[in-house]
């Protein structure tokens, strides 16, 4: 089974929140609705600006860990790399 490790934002270069999970879709619109609560919910991080695959559970939570221990900078860097304009990922991976 696959995993997706994920960077979710509030706004360009605002709140940064770096999560995991087996069914990506599912878990950023839990995400976007405030169904989860804590972090995100508090502080309205719904955009998805980045996300990967891996080929199993463990290797994501592995780049998860990884991630969160990166400075701010390197986070930074790492969405830019691949969505410059902080674009809002949810219609490339909701649409079929």
């Amino acid at each position: 089974m696959s995993g997706w490790v994920y960077i979710m934002a509030s706004r360009r270069h605002g709140t940064l929140y770096i999560g995991v999970t087996n069914n990506l879709v599912r878990r950023v619109h839990e995400h976007r609705e405030g169904m989860v609560e804590g972090f995100t919910k508090r502080y309205g991080v719904k955009l998805l600006v980045q996300f990967e695959e891996h080929p199993t559970m463990p290797a994501a939570i592995q780049r998860e860990k990884q991630l969160k221990e990166w400075n701010r900078a390197w986070k930074i860097r790492l969405i830019e790399e691949q969505n410059p304009d902080w674009r809002d990922l949810w219609d490339d991976i909701s649409t079929p």
